[in-house]
């Protein structure tokens, strides 16, 4: 009976003794706390964590790729939209990310939601569609310095879907093809303005010189005389010039 006693003693502290060593991989680190108060964090590698006084909770320090769900947004220009995006972060300090919230991963989740909404509420649908990287970068420094005080690195934020309604594609391609029709004609406007003014400038060189009207006009019926349909007329006072 003694024996049994003793035999099972020494196997309970051999388990201890075991359990008291700890493997933490190179991305790996332990807060260890100390009947119940933070103590020091440790790791990587072969750590020693004393039984029934000391107890670890696992970081993992590498980045975390979170997609954030479809979020019901509405511009500053009361247009209905659905966005959702991706948030890249990373635990650098384990003891802010342990003690400092419960749980730093739905914490972030929940806030990155909010802060999606927030910040592209501020602007107008043609913004989000055409400047999505200076949102991204708007979203993330937002974001950064929230969860700072959770130890909490976010490194990028990007935007991936912005789903319109139908009804709203229909507009924006209405309005593409009227923003196209005002550009031809833009161009159309400008291109007769600057045909104007060279017309402008040579009748000011013909009028200096009067036989190049002549030559001109000469040259004129050169480029018709190939169509034998084409009637030429000529200017009494063209005549009266050669003479």
């Amino acid at each position: 009976m003694f024996l049994n006693f003793g035999f099972i003693s020494i196997s309970i502290l051999l388990l201890l003794l075991i359990s008291a060593f700890r493997i933490l991989r190179e991305y790996e680190r332990g807060v260890i706390f100390m009947l119940g108060r933070f103590y020091k964090v440790k790791g990587p590698g072969l750590i020693i964590v004393i039984p029934l006084i000391q107890q670890m909770v696992r970081v993992d320090l590498r980045t975390v790729v979170m997609d954030v769900p479809t979020q019901d947004v509405i511009s500053r220009d009361n247009v209905s939209i659905k966005v959702n995006a991706v948030v890249y972060f990373r635990v650098i300090d384990p003891e802010k990310a342990i003690i400092q919230v419960e749980n730093f991963y739905d914490a972030t989740s929940q806030l990155a939601q909010t802060t999606l909404r927030s910040v592209l509420g501020q602007h107008e649908l043609d913004e989000m569609l055409a400047e999505r990287e200076r949102l991204n970068i708007d979203i993330q420094t937002s974001l950064d310095e929230q969860t700072d005080a959770w130890g909490i690195k976010v490194a990028n934020v990007e935007i991936k879907h912005v789903d319109l309604d139908e009804r709203m594609v229909k507009a924006i391609a209405k309005q593409a093809e009227a923003e196209r029709t005002r550009r031809a004609k833009v161009i159309h406007a400008e291109g007769e303005l600057q045909a104007a003014e060279k017309l402008m400038q040579a009748a000011k060189v013909l009028a200096e010189q009067p036989g190049a009207i002549q030559l001109r006009y000469m040259q004129t019926l050169t480029d018709i005389a190939g169509d034998k349909s084409s009637t030429i007329v000529f200017p009494v006072d063209l005549l009266k010039g050669f003479k």
